[in-house]
């Protein structure tokens, strides 16, 4: 809104700059006769209203590339060309005077609805934007809180790791990734072994393990052929083939 209302102040300021200079030039009738218009008369209020339209161009001028001049001139601006644009008008079609010719008329009917035009926009565009830098100093830091919060938030979702789903993994309808279901472990009983305390285990005597006297060779032949008879008299298998 504020760089549309800036751009209306320039149009503004170059507006009054032609109608400043045409109405210092009011003592030069040539060019008043070129134009088909009526000189002010006498040429010193002409002369004295150009200077004042002058100024307003500077104003607005100024007022464009000034933040804190740009509602309240544009404002005052604005109202100030279409009320001059609705005198234009009634001057010319109600009353008919100055009489001019042809082009003189069209040219001044013209210029009226420029002016009531340009007015009433510059008016109304200055009104949106005081109604819009009206907010309380509260509700301007509020708005730069909630800003400056909702721009944290976007920059943690951007710096969130992504997380990929394993290839063998289940995914869900929403597109991730669901865990198997493992079976439970069985669970084993748990035996209680009873402490034994040094006192009540009884003392161990050691037995002496018999000993086996050495046989005698008498004996171990006789042991030997004890074993030779036996084989000799154990079946054998039967042959094949």
């Amino acid at each position: 809104m504020k760089p549309l209302l800036r751009v209306l102040l320039i149009v503004d300021a170059l507006t009054l700059l032609g109608f400043g200079v045409l109405f210092v030039l009011t003592p030069w009738s040539l060019v008043y006769n070129a134009l088909q218009l009526v000189q002010t008369q006498p040429a010193l209020v002409g002369q004295a209203f150009g200077v004042v339209l002058l100024g307003f161009a500077w104003l607005a001028l100024r007022a464009a590339f000034h933040g804190e001049m740009t509602v309240p001139v544009g404002r005052t601006v604005g109202h100030v060309n279409w009320i001059a644009g609705v005198l234009m008008l009634v001057w010319l079609i109600g009353v008919r005077s100055p009489q001019l010719t042809g082009l003189g008329q069209l040219v001044a009917g013209a210029v009226g609805v420029w002016l009531i035009v340009l007015g009433l926009g510059g008016a109304r565009l200055a009104g949106l934007v005081r109604k819009r830098e009206r907010t309380t100093p509260a509700e301007a830091a509020a708005q730069r809180r909630e800003a400056r919060e909702a721009r944290k938030t976007a920059k943690a979702r951007r710096e969130e790791p992504v997380t990929y789903a394993k290839p063998g993994a289940p995914r869900t309808a929403w597109g991730g990734a669901q865990e198997a279901k493992r079976p439970a472990a069985p669970v084993e009983p748990v035996v209680e072994v009873p402490t034994v305390t040094p006192a009540a285990v009884p003392p161990v005597t050691p037995r002496p393990s018999p000993v086996t006297p050495p046989a005698s060779p008498v004996q171990a032949q006789e042991a030997r052929q004890a074993a030779r008879d036996e084989a000799a008299d154990a079946p054998r298998p039967p042959l094949r083939g």
